[in-house]
């Protein structure tokens, strides 16, 4: 023990100092600088860089070393949450004193057995609390070896039990430590391509989806650090309930985000009816935002006349349908086609002004020459009356407008779906983000302004990069008046660059991170995207995703069995067929680690009153507390709730109650000090969740309350969320008196 504490304390001297200098770093980059553009772009890019390195170094200060492993060979490593080098005194070089779990030295930690040592003699788990080690588990390899350290673990199971026994803290943490072999295979897979991460309640998978990331990033950092890594959760609780994850593991570069959150500048508040949802959600809704937008594509009725130049212009119907049919084959968005419509438009009515004053009354040909044509049009395009109409007749329209205009008067849908989606104003809900993207698709941008704009800022800093060259040149003279030598030939920068290409050197650049650029991008393509309980995604939510990757690297983690959300397509085949046919792997974690084997037994009998054939995951442990049940009356309902939670409150840990919405009123005034509503605090002690919210979460205890209101799909999440003890308070159906038993 004493060994592996002096060697735990060298890891935290070491870090400390790379912290200090670190900081120092940082401090330093931010004093202030000359006003010199390169000399702030130099500040801003160290201030990036260090400020990661500081987050990462602060981030892995809890278990920083969690396991050594003694190769045949004598070889000792210590493997950690991060790689640690130090210089070697005797050859000056810097060598590794902590591997980094993701390298592939490492990997043996998580592989070998006594079936199969791959070279190693022993394992050991390291257990720390903060900076001391608290405990060592040995894991004999090399069935040959009779040393002993008097730290063996005869199972080699301990510290995962631990860690499945420990209390709920209202954060996932990390399981670098109890990786299983399975789960590494899902976590080192190559990032090429879609993997599917199939599992039930407990299983792992989020988990092994994080710590995918988290190597992928090791592994590929040249190309994701530019691109970033996606991850997509359920809702805003699961979000914070992961977000310590990957920080604990040194990587604090990865995006985070619901669907709600994936239109920048829009941020889904509410929350649609289900029908609602599921109507938005069909994959048909493309189909139908295009035939929104092509019916804003108008044709005159009747036809509309503009005054010019004292004279009565006539566009009818058939006119307007040529210049819209040519905009049209072009195949533009609809915003970005508006100048294409708005030329042709203007052609148009320079014909009808060229048939009026320069056709001769004699032989009817048109007197007017290509000069004359040209001014008659530019007269038309500087005429406010004209542009009025080009806005009636092909407006610029925004997603926001197009999609709020859209459910106040749903057209192209049949009456129940219309009466389903209709409304007027109101906040964006989650399934409205989604088509706001396929409506930006479909609109694209016109642009002009911004390019004129930017070509003015272009020619603006040439032109002061040009000033600055002609006082390089002017005082040319004065610089090299003391040199010596006759012959020679001092450059200066006006020999060597011209005006522009000094200006392109000059342009301010975007320092930020990869994640914060791409969250205020619409456009912008991840290198990865993790996608969470995936099953439960729309067919419009994949088309925004399957945008956000064109290369289509994906890790989808869900279990169809747990589908819930009516839009929700559910079935791998169905959510991927469209963008990669049949080229997906797909991988199935079968081990429960979360769920005791009796919680997880009455989970699986309540599925089966629906689906006979269900099968559950194999929990690895039983803790002999079966689910309790207890029936009361409406009017004692929140009563008997709060006695059963003050009963139950585990003396460490988390509990939650998880109920249908409409109870949570009620409840949350017998539940003194209760966290709820839309992004609860997870961390205090009791939460009340409605089903949904419940998703990807743990809690040492659960009462689930009328649990006959639920769907199948529903309860089955929420009974299989706790790791202790489950109870069940209705006031008439008690599905586990119903469901099958066995």
């Amino acid at each position: 023990m004493r060994t592996e504490q002096e060697f735990v304390d060298g890891l935290h001297q070491r870090v400390d100092l790379l912290r200090s200098g670190t900081e120092r770093a940082v401090a330093g980059a931010l004093a202030p600088v000359g006003n010199g553009l390169q000399a702030r772009i130099e500040r801003d890019i160290q201030v990036y860089e260090r400020s990661g390195l500081l987050a990462a170094l602060d981030a892995v200060e809890g278990s920083l070393c969690f396991g050594r492993i003694d190769l045949t060979s004598g070889t000792v490593h210590h493997i950690g949450r991060i790689g640690i080098r130090d210089e070697d005194p005797a050859t000056g070089e810097r060598v590794p004193v902590l591997i980094d779990w993701r390298a592939p030295v490492a990997r043996p930690f998580y592989l070998a057995t006594g079936h199969t040592p791959l070279g190693l003699r022993r394992r050991r788990h390291l257990t720390c609390e903060g900076r001391t080690v608290t405990a060592l588990h040995d894991e004999i390899l090399d069935l040959g070896d009779t040393s002993r350290t008097g730290h063996e673990d005869p199972t080699g199971d301990a510290v995962l039990l631990a860690a499945l026994d420990a209390a709920r803290t209202g954060r996932m943490g990390d399981i670098v430590r109890t990786i299983q072999a399975g789960q590494d295979r899902v976590i080192r897979a190559p990032h090429q391509g879609v993997l599917v991460i199939e599992g039930g309640p407990g299983t792992g998978k989020t988990a092994v989806a994080l710590h995918r990331a988290a190597y992928l990033l090791y592994e590929y950092r040249e190309l994701l650090a530019k691109r970033a890594v996606l991850i997509v959760g359920p809702n805003p609780a699961f979000l914070g309930y992961i977000g310590e994850v990957l920080p604990a593991l040194g990587e604090t570069g990865v995006l985070l985000a619901t669907v709600g959150e994936l239109y920048p500048g829009v941020r889904a508040t509410v929350t649609d009816t289900p029908r609602a949802a599921e109507v938005k959600g069909r994959a048909e809704m493309a189909g139908v935002l295009a035939a929104v937008v092509a019916d804003r594509q108008a044709l005159p009725d009747p036809a509309v006349l503009i005054e010019h130049d004292r004279d009565i212009l006539r566009l009818d119907a058939d006119l307007v349908r040529v210049a819209r049919d040519r905009t049209r084959a072009l195949g533009l968005p609809h915003n970005a086609a508006r100048e294409h419509f708005e030329g042709h438009l203007l052609n148009t009515l320079t014909d009808l002004v060229a048939e009026r004053i320069g056709t001769d009354p004699y032989d009817g040909s048109n007197l007017l020459d290509p000069s004359d044509l040209t001014q008659i049009r530019d007269e038309l395009g500087a005429d406010p009356e004209v542009h009025a109409v080009i806005d009636t007749l092909w407006p610029r329209l925004t997603p926001q407008r197009l999609l709020a205009d859209f459910l106040a008067d749903p057209t192209h849908l049949a009456p129940a779906d219309a009466a389903a989606v209709r409304r007027t104003g109101g906040d964006w809900t989650t399934a409205d983000v989604p088509l706001l993207d396929e409506a930006a698709e479909l609109l694209g941008e016109d642009d002009r302004a911004a390019r004129t704009e930017a070509e003015r800022e272009r020619l603006r800093r040439i032109a002061y990069a040009q000033g600055v060259l002609d006082v390089s040149y002017a005082s040319r003279t004065y610089e090299f008046e003391d040199v010596d030598d006759e012959d020679s030939e001092v450059l200066g920068a006006h020999d060597v660059i011209d005006a522009e290409r000094m200006a392109e050197r000059h342009e301010e650049d975007d320092h930020r991170g990869a994640a914060e650029r791409a969250a205020a991008d619409r456009t912008w393509t991840f290198g990865h995207i993790i996608v969470d309980e995936a099953q439960e995604l729309s067919a419009m939510a994949w088309r925004l995703l399957m945008r956000r990757s064109p290369t289509r690297s994906m890790t989808l983690v869900g279990d169809p069995a747990q589908t819930a959300d009516e839009a929700g397509v559910g079935s791998w085949e169905r959510i991927l067929a469209p963008y990669v046919q049949d080229r997906w792997e797909h991988t199935v974690l079968g081990v429960n680690y979360r769920t005791p084997a009796e919680i997880m037994d009455a989970a699986a009998r309540v599925v089966r009153a629906e689906h006979p054939g269900f099968e559950p995951p194999e929990s690895v442990r039983s803790t002999g507390a079966h689910p309790w049940v207890r029936e009361t009356t409406p009017e004692k309902l929140a009563a008997t709730v709060g006695d059963a939670v003050a009963g139950a409150l585990p003396d460490e840990g988390r509990l939650a109650v998880i109920a249908p919405r409409a109870l949570h009123p009620e409840l949350a005034r017998s539940l003194p000090g209760v966290t709820a509503g839309a992004a609860p605090d997870l961390t205090r002690r009791v939460v009340l969740l409605d089903p949904r919210q419940s998703k990807g979460l743990e809690f040492d205890t659960v009462i689930v309350v009328e649990p006959g209101e639920y769907r199948t799909s529903d309860l089955y999440v929420a009974m299989t969320r706790a790791t202790q003890s489950l109870g069940l308070v209705h006031t008439g159906h008690d599905p586990l008196s119903a469901a099958p038993a066995g």
